[in-house]
């Protein structure tokens, strides 16, 4: 089973993949349920929906596979989605950092990954330069 990283008040907390909430893919969605977007999912057209979704997961079928991180910056900038917003699929240490500055509040760990090895990876860089979904301020606006 997978583990899952939840940001609480901006800290990791490690805990088992909940298994009452149902994910479901896009065509099979009612409301109430987790919902389960593909690299090839619309994102804007779920802005009649996003009130009764109880759970967004982006699905990353392979690390070099980039969609889901912009699938998840436009549902947090753009629609001003607020609900969870979970990572899942080949997910891995390396891409935390940036899967949270896109706007991902938990992450599902690969199996076959150490979820506490993977936690160090949402220490990310120590500046960012940039506008993210979690500090839309660039730098230069900061100071």
């Amino acid at each position: 089973m997978n583990k899952l990283i939840r940001l609480v008040d901006g800290l990791p907390v490690i805990e088992s993949a909940d298994p009452t909430l149902a994910i479901v893919p896009l065509a099979q969605w009612q409301a109430g349920e987790g919902l389960l977007l593909g690299p090839d999912d619309d994102v804007e057209s779920l802005q009649p929906l996003l009130a009764d979704v109880a759970m967004i997961a982006i699905d990353f079928p392979s690390f070099r596979d980039g969609r889901g991180y912009s699938q998840a910056y436009l549902l947090r900038r753009r629609l001003g989605w607020q609900g969870e917003l979970r990572a899942v699929g080949d997910v891995l240490r390396d891409q935390l950092s940036h899967m949270r500055q896109c706007g991902f509040d938990s992450f599902a760990v690969r199996a076959d990954k150490s979820v506490e090895d993977a936690v160090k990876g949402l220490a990310g860089v120590s500046v960012l330069y940039g506008r993210s979904a979690i500090e839309p301020r660039p730098l230069f606006r900061r100071r």
